[in-house]
């Protein structure tokens, strides 16, 4: 009866443990997913960023043109 008891005991704390290990590569794939999105935004952001600086520095030489 002691051996059903140990074994029923050590039964529920391995499944303890493998539940825990899930949520933890769960919610590690998350951080992933949220760190690529993030970095998708910020290239996102540095392009349109980029393109703004094109547009600026254009509109300046063609403002310095015109006052020739």
């Amino acid at each position: 009866m002691k051996l059903v008891v140990s074994l029923l005991i050590v039964y529920l704390l391995a499944a303890c443990g493998v539940e825990s290990a899930g949520t933890a590569v769960t919610a590690a794939a998350l951080k992933k997913q949220e760190a690529e999105q993030a970095k998708k935004s910020m290239e996102q952001f540095q392009q349109k960023l980029d393109q703004a600086n094109q547009q600026t520095q254009l509109r300046i030489e063609q403002a310095a043109e015109a006052d020739k």
